[in-house]
């Protein structure tokens, strides 16, 4: 089966450091749906405006050629414990598929966009099918989650000095605050001296972690690279 992407995502996270590990977690991330040529039209979108969550199904494109395998060690378990890939939500799958439910902010027929909130593909991501959600068939209340029932995230305490965010927005500061909590490191990471970097809506943002703690220690404008031509 060839499949081809209907649409492309456009986030503040132009590389998967950071990215939230679930659809939903970051509410207040806001990205959108770009349809592409075949698809950018009213019609296309027709309807759409009446419901407030889809799913997408999209391509784990960053992870094209990474190695495969049957178990994978989930980070939620410290990344240290093996499971079944079908018992995860691992991006390195066989056919590189992910699925996402998001929140509909806006449908724009007349550009073929769709604006949404709470997703977590990067910026790039090609997306190939856009459904509805359905709550009468698509929500099971007190269904088992596996080993996510046992472990839950430990959300960190995010301090960004006031003078690193006079230049941005507070949704943007919300935003940042929001997805840093979720503490972006690999979970075998426990260096409070270690600073990280991660690309965030243009920015550069310098951080690091003691404890429970997440400091900030810059927020610099990424520097552009003229394209060759």
């Amino acid at each position: 089966m060839d499949i081809q992407p209907i649409a492309y995502f456009r986030s503040p996270f132009t590389s998967k450091f950071g990215l939230p590990r679930q659809s939903g977690i970051v509410e207040t991330l806001h990205g959108r749906i770009e349809l592409t040529r075949d698809y950018a039209t009213p019609e296309a979108l027709r309807g759409l405006e009446e419901y407030d969550f889809i799913w997408l199904i999209w391509g784990f494109s960053e992870n094209v050629d990474a190695r495969k395998h049957p178990t994978v060690r989930p980070p939620l378990l410290g990344g240290n414990e093996r499971v079944g890939v079908w018992a995860t939500r691992s991006p390195f799958r066989p056919n590189n598929l992910g699925l996402s439910s998001v929140r509909i902010v806006a449908v724009r027929p007349e550009d073929g966009v769709v604006e949404v909130a709470g997703a977590d593909l990067m910026d790039g991501t090609p997306i190939y099918d856009i459904k509805p959600y359905l709550a009468y068939v698509d929500s099971h209340p007190g269904a088992r989650g596996g080993f996510t029932d046992r472990k839950q995230w430990q959300r960190l305490e995010v301090v960004i000095p006031d003078e690193l965010t006079k230049t941005l927005s507070p949704q943007i500061v919300q935003t940042l605050t929001d997805a840093l909590a979720l503490d972006p490191r690999p979970h075998y990471h426990d260096d409070p001296d270690r600073q990280y970097v991660m690309p965030f809506d243009g920015y550069e943002v310098v951080f690091c972690v003691d404890g429970n703690m997440l400091y900030v220690k810059k927020i610099i404008p990424c520097i552009a690279v003229p394209e060759k031509k």
